[in-house]
């Protein structure tokens, strides 16, 4: 690759809850610790499979309120993981591989039985590929030499909240209801919200390079 081609700047998502107390006690820790940031990425996956089996094997308000709580500890690890990275300054050749593909994996778990479980299993795998390609999106911006872009109505972030107040919504309509709206609503939306938040992004993406 010819050494004037641009680079990508470094990506982080933006995230609030980084300058939050217990964050960066926990992530100091963490940093002292022989706990790899690739490996909390690791753990996130774990997080993400116990939910998955929550969702898709329980089925009752006590598994839906699990899964909502692995939905929160896998965002956890997301948070912690950069932070020991970079601030604890234990950041590795290949993490930016942990960075992403543990992502991609977490996401089918917890999207994909949200479908089945609300009897519309094509929606879960959409909303799986759809979460799939806005990360696509964003780095394929980076590979071009643009700033990472983090933005859109159904980034990680929003649609890991989307799941979760799902998740405790139908956990309250079951005890009342044995019906699933709850479910089917969320992943109708995180499919549709990830469909507009690639098209965002790609737009952005030529913005930029028609700007150069």
């Amino acid at each position: 690759m010819p050494s004037d081609m641009p680079k990508a700047e470094p990506a982080r998502r933006p995230i609030a809850s980084r300058d939050a107390g217990w964050a960066k006690a926990f992530a100091a820790r963490l940093a002292a610790s022989s706990v790899t940031p690739n490996q909390i990425s690791g753990v996130s996956v774990l997080f993400a499979a116990a939910g998955c089996a929550l969702i898709g094997l329980v089925q009752n308000p006590a598994g839906w309120l699990g899964a909502a709580l692995c939905v929160q500890l896998r965002l956890v690890c997301n948070l912690l993981d950069g932070m020991v990275a970079i601030e604890g300054g234990k950041k590795s050749s290949v993490g930016a591989l942990w960075n992403e593909f543990p992502d991609r994996v977490a996401d089918t778990l917890l999207l994909v039985p949200v479908g089945y479980a609300a009897g519309l299993g094509w929606a879960g795998w959409a909303a799986a590929l759809l979460a799939a390609l806005t990360a696509y999106v964003r780095v394929f911006g980076g590979s071009l030499g643009l700033a990472q872009d983090f933005s859109g109505i159904m980034a990680k972030q929003r649609r890991m909240a989307l799941l979760t107040a799902a998740l405790v919504a139908q956990a309250i309509e079951w005890t009342f209801s044995q019906t699933r709206w709850s479910l089917l609503v969320a992943i109708l939306l995180i499919a549709a919200g990830s469909a507009v938040t690639c098209v965002t992004r790609t737009l952005a993406v030529v913005r930029e390079l028609e700007g150069r």
